[in-house]
């Protein structure tokens, strides 16, 4: 038997451990029902369920459902076409997704799959400090992919995110400062006091002949 406060108060018979709970206008709960004997406490059992309830949604809100996000590129792609998706590929990876880079060969594009897997490589080798590659180029039917996973975890993404963020709230603060200051003007001069004399002047000395 264990008492509302979590102390432990020992083997009791069932009638004894209920009245004991409904003097403190709680309830009864069993928690280890296979033990010999069984353990039982003494709780709010309405409260408790609260506390689980909200520690679940708590648990999910901080779950991060990683998808597959898919970026496709053209044999023919350009420069700027090309720079364009990479950063979409950037942008799904910090975001904590995985991406499924695609070249979709048509008609006598098949015979120049070579070019697509250079494409392809070229983009893992662009992309390698932010990711980590799950599945070099392969080729399936006319498609030619690869996937990409984020390098840093959630959890790490995050602290870098909390960092930058606080590390911009003091640049931010530190600017606000100096404008203040630059409003407020220059300091006026202090006065300038006349310079003591460094010696005053002693009258000579009158010989009496």
């Amino acid at each position: 038997m264990i008492g509302d406060e979590g102390e432990q108060i020992g083997v009791m018979p069932p009638f004894e451990a209920l009245k004991l709970a409904k003097s403190k206008n709680l309830d009864l709960v069993e928690i280890s029902p296979t033990a010999q004997p069984p353990v039982c406490r003494i709780m709010d059992y309405g409260k408790y369920l609260y506390q689980q309830e909200k520690k679940e949604r708590e648990a999910k809100k901080h779950q991060k459902t990683i998808t597959v996000k898919e970026v496709k590129f053209r044999i023919n792609v350009d420069d700027h076409d090309y720079e364009t998706k990479k950063n979409h590929v950037l942008r799904f990876l910090d975001g904590g997704d995985k991406v499924k880079a695609t070249i979709f060969f048509r008609g006598r594009e098949m015979t120049r799959t070579g070019l697509g897997r250079q494409i392809l490589e070229r983009l893992i080798k662009d992309v390698e400090p932010f990711s980590i590659v799950e599945f070099r180029p392969r080729q399936e039917g006319n498609t030619l992919h690869a996937i990409l996973a984020p390098k840093k975890t959630a959890a790490e993404r995050e602290k870098e995110r909390e960092k930058e963020a606080k590390a911009k709230a003091k640049l931010e603060k530190k600017l606000a400062q100096e404008k203040d200051k630059d409003k407020a003007g220059p300091e006026p001069e202090k006065e300038k006091q006349p310079a003591a004399a460094a010696h005053e002047e002693v009258p000579a000395a009158v010989s009496h002949s």
